[in-house]
């Protein structure tokens, strides 16, 4: 039967996997591109459909995002899958370094553009 928590556990693994993956010098640049794209869509607070629309808004993130980490995954070679996910598990429980590290590039890209468009809007 299909394990809810146990599905959710597993994406909330993938994510710092394919950042340590998109990362490795032996992932090809398609996967490298792919893992990028799918670890910004995850971590971006901006959604393709806002989440307070009813049930719409938290379906995109429910198709979208497993999607997208199942293309990446099947492009990504086994033994680079095996290294990260060692990596990523390390980090869950609490032998890396401090979790929010890995989301400061996606912060700094979001302020960045941010200056930008404000910068575009004020002049």
């Amino acid at each position: 039967m299909f394990d809810l928590k146990a599905r959710l556990k597993s994406i909330k693994l993938m994510i710092p996997t394919l950042y340590f993956a998109m990362k490795h010098k032996e992932t090809p640049f398609l996967a490298k591109a792919l893992a990028t794209l799918t670890v910004a869509y995850a971590l971006s607070p901006i959604d393709l459909i806002p989440d307070f629309i009813p049930v719409i808004g938290y379906l995109d993130d429910a198709l979208i995002l497993p999607v997208l980490i199942t293309l990446t995954l099947k492009l990504i070679p086994k033994k680079v899958m095996e290294e990260c996910k060692a990596q990523a598990q390390d980090l869950w429980d609490g032998q890396g370094k401090s979790k929010w590290i890995y989301a400061l590039p996606i912060l700094v890209i979001y302020v960045l553009v941010s200056v930008w468009i404000v910068s575009l809007i004020v002049s």
